[in-house]
């Protein structure tokens, strides 16, 4: 009865998936489905991620690798945000340029790692430069639909009582956008953080979680490139938590009539 309690208790819900994980990664051991030499017990290697946090090791890294990400998705807010809130505010415009929007953003950004190399050279602003592209991209296209799709009741219920134009574009549309924009920056900062990562793989690069992954595999350091995976999952998770909190705090309104 304490068991079904537990699971019942939504403040315990999001420890489901973990322990399921954990579950499932000692049965591939147990039942001798994958060699411990390739895949260590999960026990071992969350000890080692302890103690690479304990002794300061991964720290370099995991800064690293934000700090990259951060300016990346800042850059990407910087020019993302505002150009679609304005091609969204004039669809006629967006639509001129739709092609170009949704063939880059699906193109691959790690296909075009050899073009930000001959562009940047083989250093930081690369990485930021490649990351930032990708989650501009993202953010254009969710803030452009955000405020093309604003609810059209209550922005011609604005035109109706003689707001002005902008007051319906400020008061109405934008805040109507929101919800969208939101969902945009979340899917932002989680694109920035992979390409990130990647271009940290296959990128000179000294530090961060990325480069720390390729380099473990090639010394077939397997805890340590376990350890580096977990902890790159464990922040993207962290900034896409970041995000829902303050989606949550500023758009309380969100979901309603």
């Amino acid at each position: 009865m304490n068991a079904l309690a537990f699971f019942y208790n939504r403040r315990w819900l999001p420890l489901v998936g973990p322990l399921l994980l954990l579950a499932l990664w000692q049965l591939m051991i147990s039942a001798q489905w994958v060699k411990p030499v390739l895949l260590p017990p999960p026990g071992e290697t969350l000890q080692h991620l302890a103690q690479a946090f304990t002794s300061g090791a991964i720290l370099p890294d995991v800064w690293a690798t934000l700090l990259r990400t951060l300016c990346a998705f800042a850059v990407a807010i910087a020019i993302g945000l505002p150009l679609g809130v304005m091609l969204g505010s004039a669809e006629s415009a967006y639509r001129s340029v739709e092609f170009l929007i949704d063939f880059f953003r699906s193109t691959p950004c790690s296909a075009l790692i050899p073009l930000f190399m001959l562009i940047f050279g083989i250093t930081d602003l690369n990485k930021i430069a490649i990351a930032s592209f990708g989650a501009m991209l993202v953010v254009l296209f969710n803030s452009a639909y955000g405020v093309m799709n604003a609810k059209k009741t209550r922005v011609m219920a604005a035109q109706i009582m003689g707001v002005s134009r902008w007051h319906v574009f400020k008061d109405v549309m934008l805040m109507e956008s929101l919800p969208q924009t939101f969902i945009g920056l979340r899917s932002a900062v989680s694109m920035a953080l992979v390409i990130v990562i990647v271009a940290e793989m296959f990128i000179g690069s000294e530090t961060g979680l990325g480069h720390r992954i390729i380099d473990a595999q090639q010394v077939f350091n397997v805890k340590d490139m376990y350890t580096s995976i977990l902890v790159t999952g464990a922040l993207g998770y962290g900034l896409n938590l970041v995000f829902l909190l303050i989606e949550k705090k500023l758009i309380h309104w969100g979901g309603k009539a």
